[in-house]
């Protein structure tokens, strides 16, 4: 297992993944791969070990499942590889530990604090412009926060109204530039010919680091008296816009850089607002429906007529029994008595019971 780790990291890694994945890939393996399974041959690894692994690691769920994602991800490229049979990697049917953590979407209150307060910070230089273009790029784009502070000038294309960024988490993705990113990089300080949009204050040939970003993130926030989220829930919050905006979900994923349906609508929250007003038509139709109106266009004016059906029948009678104090039961409620505890000639018998026929003779005569 040493070895497949090396392997693994060598061959596959470093050739497909990008060099924070490797980095990761590789603290797992060392931390607790290879202390666990390091001695163990590639073709004794069975479902027990793997599931020994997320046991001891029970109280650190989110790394345990990482962990298990890499583990499966290199039994794969064992079988490939000819070291395991195929169909024989050991992690499958291992459940993942839930993760409780849930990015929180930031709302349309706090979107007009926020924004009025960049405003405020633009014009009397509250904050760095540097914090405050980053942010604006960010819900422009529906970025990740590394996209923005990596991007370069020479990827800023305003004749074709395009920015490509060549490496990016998911490779190489482009997204077109609307009027307002136009304007607003048209208008973007340029920091000693820095070849960064946002680059760091102190080292313009180098990008501003994402701590810096984070803690001018959130100082932007305690300001605007918003509850702390983290720089994430910007691109959550500019993808629900998206979705929500009635765009094909191609269009969307082209928006916002995402490869799959999937992983798209994992970033599209449900707001209560059109969750409400849906809850609203839903039941004005079943308004409808049992008023037995229905709605038809007038040919000569613009609004919707309403015209009635049939009326609506008339309530049934109560059945014999409620009102005829044929009742000995003691768990009387005021008139009412349920079948099963009639004693008189009405008492209902549940259907396919052996006494059913005996019920009806009795009560035919």
């Amino acid at each position: 297992m040493k070895e497949l780790c090396a392997k693994f990291i060598e061959d596959y890694s470093k050739p497909k993944n990008r060099p924070r994945t490797v980095k990761s890939y590789q603290g797992y393996i060392d931390r607790h791969i290879i202390p666990k399974l390091g001695a163990l041959k590639v073709r004794q690894v069975i479902r027990s070990d793997v599931s020994d692994v997320m046991t001891r690691m029970k109280k650190t769920p989110v790394t345990a499942n990482r962990v298990l994602s890499c583990l499966r991800k290199m039994f794969n490229m064992a079988e490939v590889w000819g070291f395991r049979d195929d169909g024989t990697n050991p992690c499958r049917h291992i459940p993942k530990y839930p993760e409780s953590g849930k990015t929180r979407l930031i709302t349309d209150d706090e979107m007009v604090r926020l924004f009025a307060y960049l405003d405020r910070a633009d014009v009397e230089g509250l904050e760095h412009p540097f914090f405050t273009l980053g942010i604006r790029l960010q819900f422009a784009f529906a970025a990740r926060m590394s996209e923005i502070i990596n991007m370069e000038w020479k990827w800023v294309d305003f004749v074709n109204r395009r920015v490509v960024w060549p490496d990016s988490k998911t490779g190489e993705i482009s997204k077109p530039m609307s009027e307002d990113v136009i304007a607003l990089l048209s208008t973007a300080p340029r920091f000693q010919r820095s070849p960064y949009v946002v680059p760091s204050i102190s080292q313009p040939d180098q990008p501003m680091s994402q701590y810096t970003y984070f803690e001018g993130w959130k100082r932007i926030l305690e300001r605007a008296e918003i509850p702390h989220v983290g720089t994430h829930s910007i691109r959550h919050r500019a993808t629900t816009e998206i979705a929500n905006s009635g765009v094909p979900v191609k269009v969307g994923m082209q928006l916002t850089g995402h490869k799959t349906v999937t992983q798209f609508m994992r970033y599209v929250h449900t707001e209560d607002s059109p969750v409400r007003a849906a809850a609203e038509t839903v039941a004005s139709r079943r308004l409808v429906v049992l008023s037995g109106q229905r709605t038809s266009p007038q040919p000569t004016h613009n609004v919707m007529v309403v015209q009635s059906a049939k009326p609506l029948k008339a309530p049934v009678a109560r059945p014999a029994g409620f009102d005829d104090g044929q009742y000995s039961s003691t768990t009387k409620l005021g008139n009412y008595r349920p079948f099963r505890h009639r004693s008189g000639a009405n008492r209902a018998t549940p259907p396919g019971t052996k006494r059913t026929g005996k019920v009806r003779l009795v009560a035919a005569e």
